[in-house]
């Protein structure tokens, strides 16, 4: 079970299975209670089933039923008595004000039994009542009429002074909204309305066909018929003005022939189960980082199959998913349900499927979870009516129970673990770190995961998505629009499919924000479109110009030429990136990293660092370069510190300890294991220029040497797998001796060693193969003064070094005497063949000495 339902923290008691809670609190004479749950949350009423068990037993006794009102607050978790009614009503629809000094009622005069017993007399099928409870004290009449009203009270989100004003909104069965603007003053310790006669009230919209609340956010989404199609509305509510009409959305969505529909402005049972199947279900959800997503089904025309379609607003396209079902039952439900779990949209159809959908990277497939079979069952719920009441909460109507959704994290992970197809990989992966937070556990998990799954995920490198991925659902929180800029996965594009369902894009129209300059949700969600509107699909950053400008460097800094001010000012970007990592590595460690300089690595943490500002710098003008510095500096750090916690979990997972190798043993099974993990991580790090650890490559190759064959060891150098270090290389000439094994590694060693770590890891081994390397980079030297040297400069001092070795000795004095007499042998040729001249000077020495 994938999704987990948590009950007891927001548990809200509204069904016949909580009767024992009711009895502790309420008197046993008043059984029927119609219960309301308000306040921060949402409104939500419902008839208790058991109330009709009862019916004889008070007429037995004498007496008269009673429909009491109640709140339940979910942070005491305390019932709250608000209001009796001395007889038996069908309540349509209550709200209790955020002071909880008003109460609106909407309810049915007569019953069914009533209506049968009545005389016939005019009289209004709805009453709407406002009645003042704190004290109770005076009830005055807002509607009397024959459509059923729904009433919903606005809660302020932030009011520094919450009297003197109240505002009631009533949704009417006409298709018209109104608000009352009710002002209340407290007089001998009671709340009181100020003006008893007519209300202050303005409509707020007309002719919708259907209306949704949000009370987390106190927005009004509406639907408005139109000529061409139908178009959707929002009007915000703010705690300090009136309401604003905030956006307009034309949809390709048909809901002809059907009356009102009203979502989140309560459950009213009788007419649930009284009325005809439903032929539409729509809804709107919204998410803090600006997505706005339509989720619209119908009833199926084809027993075999369902389709519902998502819109997403905010990226310009709908996708319509055809679902073929593997099993038909005409008493399950066809309805899809709709839930919003911030992060995403699942579409849940019990017994069949559960999808969940990616609404901030709904474009490719793989990063939605399509469930079948029992991966999809959550069991806690009734194969009935189910209503997505706000963000993470849901009701399951048949028992009058209301859910915390969540994704449950030991069953992701089981699935994940489980998972043959790479694109649920991928999925539950994405999913995983969505919902990670700052469960380091959670993400050791994924980490094991990964070092058991390196080499049967195909479609894609799990260890290059998960460092992108980690870094993306980190960093994000630091801006609004890091989302839009930062990469998010390694892939380009997916091929997959999934099997039993169908999918198809459409491009829609963008939404229309009628008001300019807004802040929050609306401001996030103005972002979005203006980046669809302007056709800005390549707003992430990528590594295509960081890897030519690394190479680059390279090339620059191997000839000497590159710019000493500009790689002062790369190199002091990664002193500011290592600096950031001294708390990981002033801890006790296991992997040997940051106890030497690499260069290389160094200078692509600096121009990562260099390039990624550049890239926000041009989107993010209005953060401040400060700001940006810090997120820049962050990402690479962060960056760092994933590499370095995998290598912790490589290292604990196959026992090696905290020690500098020696390489005058083999190394063991394990140690190849790790070899190769490293192989893959910096294949990984290679494919997205992404910098390593300072002392990665001094342990691979390390690693390399102790567990791989000579000739093995060379091509993987020669090959770019392995990278000659001077830390590993002095390391290794140190600890072996001159055994004629161990003489063919170094001189294999030294022929592939870059000239600037050979000239200093040469003087180590006292060996001819060393000593010729000494000769000709000596006669190099002096022939380079040679040939620079100015007609009518004084000669140079000769170097003052002795070198103990003849044929440089003897090349030496001969170069000398050639200077002396002022002569150029090589006066006439535009090159001077330095090889041929240790040649001779060679074969000079072996005539000397008779060999």
């Amino acid at each position: 079970m994938l999704l987990l339902f948590v009950p007891p923290a927001d548990f809200q008691p509204c069904g016949p299975d909580v009767m024992a809670l009711y009895s502790q609190i309420w008197p046993v004479d008043k059984p029927h209670i119609t219960y309301l749950v308000s306040g921060q949350t949402f409104c939500y009423t419902s008839a208790l089933n058991w109330s009709r068990c009862d019916k004889i037993k008070d007429r037995k006794r004498g007496h008269l039923r009673n429909t009491c009102i109640g709140l339940y607050d979910s942070q005491t978790r305390q019932n709250e008595h608000l209001y009796t009614f001395e007889r038996d009503l069908h309540i349509i629809s209550c709200s209790v004000n955020n002071e909880r000094t008003l109460l609106a009622v909407s309810f049915l005069q007569m019953t069914k039994e009533d209506k049968v017993n009545q005389l016939l007399q005019p009289v209004s099928k709805c009453l709407t009542l406002l009645i003042e409870i704190h004290p109770v004290n005076y009830v005055k009449v807002l509607k009397a009429v024959d459509s059923c009203i729904r009433v919903q009270f606005l809660y302020p989100v932030e009011s520094g002074n919450p009297f003197p004003e109240s505002h009631l909104l009533l949704i009417s069965e006409d298709r018209y909204i109104e608000q009352f603007h009710i002002h209340v003053v407290t007089e001998e310790h009671k709340v009181v309305i100020q003006n008893t006669g007519q209300l202050p009230r303005e409509r707020v919209a007309d002719d919708l066909i259907w209306a949704q609340w949000d009370m987390t956010e106190q927005r009004l989404f509406y639907i408005v018929p139109k000529e061409s199609r139908n178009t959707l509305k929002c009007v915000q509510f703010y705690p300090d003005e009136n309401f604003k009409l905030i956006l307009e959305a034309p949809l390709d969505i048909s809901l002809s022939d059907m009356g009102l529909k009203l979502v989140n402005f309560g459950y009213d049972y009788y007419q649930d189960t009284e009325m005809a199947p439903k032929t539409v279900n729509l809804q709107v959800f919204t998410s803090k980082t600006g997505s706005l997503c339509v989720c619209y089904s119908q009833a199926p025309d084809i027993p075999e199959e369902v389709t519902y379609s998502i819109s997403f607003l905010h990226k310009g396209y709908s996708k319509t998913f055809t679902v073929a079902l593997e099993k038909t039952n005409s008493l399950q439900v066809k309805e899809v349900a709709f839930l919003n779990l911030e992060y995403y949209v699942a579409a849940y159809l019990p017994g069949h499927f559960l999808h969940l959908l990616n609404i901030h990277h709904p474009d490719l497939m793989c990063y939605s979870l399509f469930l079948t079979g029992e991966d999809a069952s959550i069991k806690l719920l009734h194969d009935t009516s189910i209503q997505s009441i706000c963000k993470l909460t849901l009701l399951d109507c048949c028992s009058g129970r209301l859910f915390t959704v969540k994704i449950n994290e030991d069953s992701l992970m089981r699935f994940m673990w489980n998972s043959k197809l790479d694109r649920d990989r991928l999925a539950a992966l994405h999913c995983a770190l969505v919902h990670l937070g700052s469960a380091a556990d959670l993400e050791d998990q994924i980490i094991q995961w990964i070092l058991e799954n390196l080499s049967p995920c195909h479609a894609f490198d799990p260890i290059q998505e998960f460092i992108i991925a980690s870094l993306y659902w980190r960093m994000c929180p630091e801006s609004s629009q890091l989302d839009k800029l930062l990469p998010y996965t390694s892939l380009l594009y997916w091929n997959g499919v999934v099997p039993g369902i169908a999918c198809t894009t459409d491009l829609i129209s963008l939404p229309i924000l009628k008001v300019q300059n807004c802040k929050g949700f609306w401001e996030k969600l103005n972002l979005y479109l203006e980046n669809v509107k302007y056709a800005e699909p390549q707003l992430h950053y990528n590594n295509n110009v960081l890897r030519r400008e690394w190479y680059k460097l390279l090339s620059e800094e191997k000839e000497g030429r590159g710019a000493p001010v500009y790689l002062k000012n790369i190199f002091e970007n990664a002193r500011k990136v290592l600096s950031n990592l001294d708390t990981w590595n002033m801890e006790e460690r296991l992997v040997p990293f940051f106890q030497e300089e690499d260069c290389q690595q160094q200078l692509l943490m600096g121009l990562m660092v260099a390039q990624l500002k550049d890239h926000l710098m041009r989107h993010l003008q209005y953060v401040g370069k400060k700001k940006i510095d810090q997120i820049v500096v962050d990402y690479v750090s962060n960056l760092l510190d994933l590499m370095c916690r995998m290598m912790e979990a490589v290292w604990r997972k196959y026992n090696l300890y905290p020690c500098i190798f020696s390489f005058d043993k083999r190394g063991n099974a394990a140690e190849f294991a790790v070899f190769h993990i490293m192989s893959r991580i910096l294949e990984a790090a290679n494919g997205l220029c992404m910098p390593l650890p300072p002392g990665f490559h001094s342990l691979h190759l390390g690693l390399g040497v102790r567990c791989l064959p000579l000739h093995t060891l060379l091509h993987y150098i020669d090959n770019g797998v392995l990278h000659l270090t001077e830390t590993c290389v002095r390391k290794l000439f140190k600890d072996l001796d001159n055994t004629e094994k161990n003489e063919k590694l170094k001189f294999s060693i030294v022929t592939r060693l870059p000239e600037a770590i050979g000239q200093k890891i040469c003087k180590l081994w006292n060996h001819p193969v060393t000593s010729n390397f000494i000769a000709r980079n000596y006669v190099k030297l002096l022939l380079e003064k040679l040939g620079t040297r100015q007609r009518g400069r004084p000669i140079p001092d000769r170097m003052s070094i002795h070198i103990e070795f003849l044929p440089l000795n003897y090349l030496a004095s001969m170069l000398a005497e050639i200077e002396d007499q002022g002569l150029n042998p090589f006066k006439e040729q535009d090159h001077v063949n330095a090889k041929f001249v240790e040649e001779m000077a060679l074969k000079h020495t072996e005539m000397l000495l008779d060999l």
